[in-house]
């Protein structure tokens, strides 16, 4: 109990130095352009792949069930809601958590058991504004677009499952979504995304400056690192979802 508050009040002093580093860190359009690259680009992959067969999973099941009720002309809105509400931001969320994370916490880790981030302290440069501004920044920048893609991607794929199927006209399906989603509902998601992005960066990288005692050090710190951010995304995301709908 007593190492949880001392991580969560060390994640506290850090994520005031993060927004603080947002406004004096040097050369922070530069590296967070990398980080970007690296998150988003690097992301875009599996995170497409993920939400196109959960949203026709998704569609399958609920087309089976609504056309048993005579209610097949709301498919395309519950659809949309569910996706951009929910699967959208969490599912793309775990995905980061799972492959920016890990790689976040493994590539600090390293860099602080091998003395890298000492070395960066004795050239008089803070490690926080060098190393976790960047990489929070970026995350938060770049989930919210990769939810956006994965909300289209998971959409459309559910579209594809009930035009293939025959038995809803395709018209129908975009007419609910249309009359169904709200422009709060598309919002709400992207701020989740923000959110999801912020908390899997800064988790990762405090839990890889975190690091000591060699490989095994570096491999417990990654682990811990990939299964806070879920814990923190699943939490958050039933918070928010409180909140914003």
């Amino acid at each position: 109990m007593t190492a949880f508050i001392e991580d969560l009040g060390n994640l506290v002093i850090l994520t005031g130095r993060v927004i603080l580093g947002l406004f004096t860190a040097p050369h922070l359009f530069k590296l967070s352009m990398e980080q970007m690259w690296r998150i988003g680009v690097g992301s875009f992959g599996v995170s497409a792949v993920t939400a196109m067969f959960v949203g026709m999973t998704f569609t399958v099941q609920i087309m089976k069930e609504f056309l048993r009720f005579g209610a097949g002309q709301l498919i395309g809105g519950v659809v949309g809601l569910a996706m951009w509400r929910e699967l959208g931001p969490l599912l793309t969320g775990v995905v980061i958590a799972g492959r920016v994370g890990a790689a976040i916490s493994a590539e600090l880790g390293t860099m602080k058991v091998t003395e890298q981030v000492e070395a960066l302290e004795a050239m008089s440069q803070d490690p926080v504004e060098y190393l976790v501004v960047p990489r929070v920044l970026a995350a938060t920048v770049m989930v919210p677009i990769l939810v956006g893609m994965a909300d289209i991607i998971g959409f459309l794929s559910g579209y594809m499952v009930v035009a293939f199927s025959g038995k809803i006209n395709p018209y129908t399906f975009f007419d609910s979504a249309d009359s169904m989603l709200k422009t709060w509902d598309v919002t709400g998601g992207v701020i989740k995304a923000a959110f999801f992005g912020f908390l899997v960066g800064l988790i990762s990288t405090y839990m890889g400056l975190k690091a000591k005692g060699g490989a095994k050090g570096v491999g417990e710190m990654t682990t811990h690192a990939v299964v806070v951010s879920l814990i923190a995304v699943f939490v958050v995301n039933y918070f928010l979802s409180i909140m914003l709908f």
